[in-house]
């Protein structure tokens, strides 16, 4: 077996492995590079393979950092099959159109600045959406959670539920080599145990290697309770000040568990009656739907909601909202609002013109629930900037900032540790995480060699 890292690697973002075994290429992941300022550059450059002679994509969820560089791979002439769950099939289909929406976009406005000043050099997006309708051409078999699949003589996958959003999956791939077995475990992102909508991550068996993410590999996670309460509690409060609240919001996932809490703060009393929240994010809309779809997918009380007829996303004062003019309309409002839109790091989407319209009034806050990579807006704010840029605007940071890290979808360090120490691997890659990070993730490892690739590298396993 040989194996080669070609993204998320000291890195976050970008995540993109490939397997080579039984005389096929696999490939775990197909990534987008986001937050930095070069993430441009880095998502139009060589994949470090030859994207045609890549027999296999193993996709283990449908984030556009796992999922993102699928449409490129074909459109630079990837003719294989990609494997994997029927939700993740269904939430990269969205992932994927939208991100194509977003390039096209960009590239018109990078083709009229350029016009302006009197370059007419027409910009190319990085793909387009016919390239990624016909990426879900490729889309094949689906995957079932602990089910064999068979790739080819001599190699074979099992996916299993990694518990950090709707289809995601941890990937065992055991190969023949030589007439010996050998085995290796992609981690895929693993999610962060006990909470209320998906079960918690299946660990794998003992396998020969471990390719594990280390997002949160240097600290623990709050608590989800008093996570809970911190947000009706920010809530309680911004309203009492006459504001808005505006929560940064990951259309998957993310989304759906902070309306779950919504609904559940509401019946419980614990938060106002006239609370009006607005899902400002037509994907997360989108996804929220797909993920009404799957009630298998759930832990067993929330999946008893659905068979019950219960709908655990819906509320009153609950309003989608699909238009751009109806969310610029939002705007006009100046207190009792919970906000949720887009992007959930704020390095695009509709969120920017509400924290425009927030940041800078001492009234509302801005409730960030998730990670915020280096270099992103949401990172600045959190990592206490006094002022940021916002469309060209210098906006003063007024509003009270919130970070709770207790609804992460990301397993901590402790359940990283404890994940890995149960498979027992004779050797552990470590990728998806911050390179500091990393280091001292890999200073608690006991009973496995380290590696910490850099991109390019490949390892004979």
């Amino acid at each position: 077996m040989k194996l080669s890292f070609h993204g998320a690697d000291r890195g976050v973002t970008g995540s993109c492995h490939l397997l080579e075994c039984a005389g096929k290429r696999v490939l775990i992941d197909c990534g987008m590079y986001q937050g930095s300022r070069e993430m441009d550059e880095e998502n139009a450059g060589a994949f470090g393979f030859e994207p045609a002679e890549v027999d296999f994509v193993l996709l283990t969820h449908a984030h556009l950092d796992h999922c993102g560089r699928l449409p490129l791979l074909v459109k630079r002439g990837f003719r294989g099959e990609i494997i994997a769950t029927a939700a993740t099939r269904e939430l990269a289909r969205i992932i994927m159109l939208d991100a194509a929406h977003l390039e096209e976009e960009e590239a018109r406005y990078q083709s009229r600045k350029s016009a302006r000043h009197g370059n007419h050099k027409h910009i190319e997006p990085l793909y387009t959406t016919l390239d990624a309708l016909n990426t879900l051409d490729y889309f094949g078999r689906t995957a079932h959670y602990n089910k064999v699949v068979e790739l080819a003589p001599g190699l074979r996958a099992v996916f299993l539920d990694a518990g950090h959003i709707l289809g995601s999956a941890s990937i065992v791939i055991y190969g023949d080599v030589d007439g010996e077995k050998r085995s290796v475990v992609f981690s895929g992102d693993l999610g962060n145990a006990g909470r209320m909508l998906l079960r918690d991550p299946v660990v794998p068996p003992k396998v020969d290697v471990v390719v594990m993410e280390t997002t949160y590999g240097d600290r623990l996670h709050k608590a989800l309770v008093p996570s809970v309460d911190e947000l009706y509690e920010a809530i309680t409060a911004t309203f009492k000040r006459g504001g808005n609240v505006i929560i940064p919001t990951f259309a998957l996932e993310r989304a759906q568990e902070i309306l779950f809490y919504l609904r559940a703060g509401l019946q419980q009393g614990k938060l106002p009656g006239s609370m009006q929240v607005f899902l400002d994010s037509p994907m997360a809309i989108s996804a929220t739907k797909i993920y009404k779809r799957h009630p298998d997918c759930y832990e067993s009380k929330t999946a008893e909601l659905f068979h019950e007829g219960e709908d655990p996303f819906e509320f009153p004062g609950l309003h989608f909202v699909q238009e751009t003019a109806a969310s610029m309309a939002l705007n006009r409002i100046t207190g009792g609002a919970v906000i949720m839109a887009g992007s959930g790091m704020c390095t695009g989407g509709r969120v920017r013109h509400h924290l425009k319209h927030n940041l800078w009034r001492n009234e509302s806050s801005v409730v960030f629930v998730g990670f915020a990579a280096m270099g992103t807006l949401a990172r600045r704010i959190i990592d206490g900037a006094e002022r940021v840029t916002i469309y060209g605007e210098d906006i003063p940071v007024r509003s009270k900032i919130y970070t709770i890290n207790g609804f992460s979808a990301h397993a901590d360090r402790d359940e990283l540790l404890a994940w890995q120490q149960r498979i027992q691997p004779t050797r552990t890659f470590l990728v998806h995480g911050e390179a500091e990070v990393m280091q001292k993730f890999a200073q608690r490892l006991q009973g496995s060699a380290v590696e910490m690739p850099e991109r390019g590298q490949s390892f004979e396993v």
